[in-house]
């Protein structure tokens, strides 16, 4: 089975890939748009995605990508973010100067690199930051990506665990062609639109409160060549093969211009 991932080989995408799919072959791809691709021509079965972080907030990239590609949500993942300071093979840590990372990861480690004067510069991702690293010699720089990057590069960890924040979480969707239908507990991704007009965020979120269905997550988008107007995504707790869901989201149809079931899959429990 191969699984495609944004990235190069190393970055915590990937290793979400091994964590959630098991022993597959994984398809590094250089961009969000270019993973979806390849689900879409079969270059590879499923992908896995980032859509939110619990320090940086939502990827809107790939809300929106969801939306624009004709694939399916076929399950969650969370995985814990621990970052290193990679260096090349006998460098101290008095000798950095600068270290270089994907923007959220530099961001993640501000107070860190602040507080040992530590210059942050922004690449393209983290575990190319360590490729780059290596093939740069640079001694005075570190690169800030996970600890599998540094042994696939063969560097060296000055320090693991340098976020600010211990509770450093990236939540990922599965994504495939087809749709399942969850065995165990599930949650259920929605994206809709309203009419603009007062009450109609409302009447949209009473058809869940009337249930007593959980939302675990409202995110709206602007919706593209209609100013002011938005796109809304929810997941809530249950599966479309449940009666409860099904009569909600009919009587959301009720209120919504457009209403898409993104999919039902199984919830996960850590």
């Amino acid at each position: 089975m191969k699984i495609a991932f944004q990235g190069e080989h190393g970055a915590y995408s990937e290793q979400a890939v091994f964590d959630y799919f098991g022993e597959v072959e994984s398809l590094p791809c250089e961009s969000f748009d270019a993973v979806f691709e390849a689900v879409n021509n079969g270059r590879s079965e499923a992908a896995l995605i980032p859509v939110e972080n619990s320090l940086a907030g939502s990827i809107h990239q790939n809300y929106d990508l969801l939306l624009r590609n004709d694939l399916r949500i076929a399950g969650e993942y969370l995985l814990r973010v621990r970052h290193c300071l990679i260096a090349l093979p006998d460098v101290k840590m008095g000798e950095i100067k600068k270290a270089i990372s994907h923007p959220q990861a530099l961001g993640q480690c501000a107070d860190y690199l602040r507080k040992r004067g530590i210059q942050a510069e922004q690449v393209y991702d983290t575990a190319g930051s360590v490729k780059l690293l290596k093939e740069s010699g640079a001694r005075d720089t570190a690169a800030i990506a996970s600890r599998r990057a540094a042994e696939l590069y063969g560097m060296q960890i000055l320090e693991e665990g340098i976020e600010d924040n211990a509770e450093n979480y990236t939540r990922f969707l599965a994504i495939q062609k087809e749709a399942i239908v969850p065995a165990s507990e599930a949650k259920t991704s929605i994206v809709f639109t309203l009419k603009n007009q007062p009450g109609s965020l409302f009447k949209a979120m009473s058809v869940f409160a009337l249930r007593d269905i959980d939302l675990t997550k409202i995110e709206s988008r602007p919706l593209q060549g209609k100013p002011w107007e938005y796109l809304f995504y929810i997941d809530f707790i249950g599966s479309t093969n449940e009666e409860t869901s099904k009569r909600a989201l009919d009587h959301l149809g009720e209120y919504a211009l457009t209403l898409r079931v993104l999919g039902s899959y199984a919830r996960f429990k850590g």
